[in-house]
């Protein structure tokens, strides 16, 4: 790399690990940065997905608080985030690099819509509780835990936009605070980066310039996410939600038919 592309690329871990900690959907910056350093598009996903490692964990650590209360909770969708990201990682090395590409804006439309109708959702599910005398499962059961699991080995394989449809799923089928599920995606996304980091580190081939460049970054980026990120209203962090699902969707639909 150049001067030049190494300081593009640690700008883009920056901006990742930023965005990633309130959102997701960091990958949309940094993996069309490495493509356009010449590293072939299998090498910047593995690259990509070590570097962004230290973001997630420093992410996670900057949503701390609003962690406390919720061990049994991550540890149990961590076991999903764990299976499905091992599988999305051999995928990878197994699928052609289009494979997902046709349904991945379709999963994030989905998961906008459901953010979008979220409060409403909440509104009509407790409403059905109060009806029926049910109570609402803590760790979200069955459904959430599958859905975490599916959404994981999309993240295993490629990763953007994965948070958006973490918090899609969690906002649907947990009563709990919007900060409080997006303090929980910070964790289930550092578990599938490592995990297929992990797996990638014994079959595929890294640009060790990129990965350092990007984990530093990230890291900074986690920490500033973090703090602005636990400032948002819930409106107002919905609303960031959806605008970064959007601009993912149309950079996802350029990528594939562009």
């Amino acid at each position: 790399m150049t001067i030049w592309e190494m300081l593009a690329v640690f700008v883009a871990g920056i901006s990742a690990g930023t965005i990633n900690t309130i959102v997701g959907s960091g990958t949309l910056i940094t993996f069309p940065v490495l493509l356009a350093t010449g590293l072939p598009p299998v090498t910047a996903t593995v690259s990509n997905a070590l570097g962004l490692i230290p973001g997630s964990v420093s992410g996670a650590i900057g949503y701390r608080a609003e962690l406390t209360g919720q061990g049994r909770r991550v540890l149990l969708l961590s076991v999903a985030a764990l299976v499905g990201g091992l599988s999305g990682a051999t995928l990878l090395l197994v699928l052609p690099s289009t494979a997902f590409e046709t349904i991945v804006p379709v999963l994030v439309t989905l998961a906008l819509v459901l953010v979008i109708l979220q409060p409403r959702l909440a509104k009509a599910v407790q409403a059905r509780r109060e009806r029926n005398g049910t109570v609402a499962r803590p760790n979200g059961g069955p459904l959430l835990f599958t859905g975490l699991l599916l959404a994981s080995v999309y993240g295993g394989y490629f990763t953007a936009a994965q948070g958006i449809i973490y918090l899609s799923l969690m906002g649907t089928l947990l009563d709990d605070a919007l900060q409080r599920l997006n303090a929980v995606k910070n964790v289930l996304a550092a578990v599938v980066n490592g995990v297929a980091a992990t797996f990638f580190l014994f079959v595929a081939e890294f640009d060790w310039t990129a990965v350092v460049l990007i984990a530093v970054g990230s890291a900074l980026g986690g920490q500033l996410g973090a703090k602005v990120g636990r400032r948002l209203p819930p409106v107002a962090l919905r609303a960031l939600i959806v605008v970064v699902g959007v601009v993912a969707i149309v950079q996802l639909l350029l990528r594939r038919y562009g």
